[in-house]
């Protein structure tokens, strides 16, 4: 059983530690997903924090994950930028997974903005395609909600009707028209990982309606909009997805999208947040 009275300490002590650090109150949170973390240039650092400096703070330990919270200005937007998320499948609790997204909007974080690398399900994606997530499913992962609910965070049962939100998500579309930035949209969804997913797995994600895939990012969103935070989210397909190519799938592969697609990436996230 959830601790709820732990899980809300732990978020008040952490966002205790960071503020003995630094008074800076964000109002955009972003999470750079793997091989993303290069973004965080784009930054007037203001302070930065590593989740090791942080008292029972869970530490990323991917590669392509760097491991600390970034302080600064996108323009004149104050950010918090976690560079490095951690996810479920490092063993982590389900509320660890999520404690991130609750320390960003104990900080004064009001929009969520959250990034991954995924695999394509649809056969006009390519590696290097950036998706605007327009809903989301989750497979086989842990609702970061069950146990009692913590009253300060949210209601017990959040409306998921417009998880991402409409305004926000018009700003990325004409954002990225305005830009020449190719842009595709679709439904993500989290399964556990951190095995890839197999051919039988990637066919049933295709008829649940799936058009990218990958082991981060729902339970964030959730968590976020359950505490009242505006959501908003791109994808970048790093690969197709198992069964689709005769090559095996690798974590290498991911990054290498992601360096390809970095200059892009950076210019759009970096033009929507002014707007935000």
């Amino acid at each position: 059983m959830v601790d709820s009275k732990q899980v809300y300490e732990k978020v008040q002590n952490c966002v205790d530690a960071i503020r003995k650090v630094t008074d800076f109150e964000p109002k955009v949170a972003l999470i750079l997903g793997s091989g993303l973390g290069n973004y965080a240039d784009q930054i007037d650092i203001k302070c930065e924090v590593s989740y090791s400096d942080i008292p029972g703070f869970p530490v990323s330990t991917v590669p392509g994950h760097a491991g600390r919270f970034i302080f600064g200005y996108v323009g004149s937007v104050p950010v918090v930028c976690m560079k490095g998320r951690v996810h479920f499948y490092e063993g982590y609790d389900i509320t660890d997974v999520v404690l991130p997204t609750r320390v960003m909007k104990g900080l004064g974080a009001q929009i969520l903005f959250v990034t991954n690398a995924a695999g394509g399900l649809k056969y006009g994606f390519e590696a290097g395609d950036l998706m605007l997530i327009t809903d989301h499913i989750s497979v086989f992962v842990r609702n970061p909600l069950i146990g009692p609910n913590i009253d300060d965070f949210g209601t017990r049962f959040p409306d998921m009707s417009n998880v991402y939100d409409k305004e926000l998500s018009d700003i990325i579309r004409q954002t990225a028209l305005e830009n020449n930035v190719p842009l595709k949209e679709g439904i993500y969804t989290q399964l556990t990982g951190p095995s890839f997913e197999s051919p039988a797995e990637i066919r049933m994600l295709r008829t649940l309606g799936t058009d990218a895939v990958g082991m981060s990012t729902v339970v964030e969103t959730i968590t976020a909009r359950h505490m009242g935070m505006r959501v908003c989210g791109i994808s970048c397909i790093s690969n197709l997805a198992a069964g689709m190519l005769p090559e095996p799938l690798s974590h290498e592969d991911v990054q290498k999208a992601a360096d390809k697609v970095g200059p892009m990436f950076e210019k759009l996230v970096t033009e929507c947040v002014k707007k935000f």
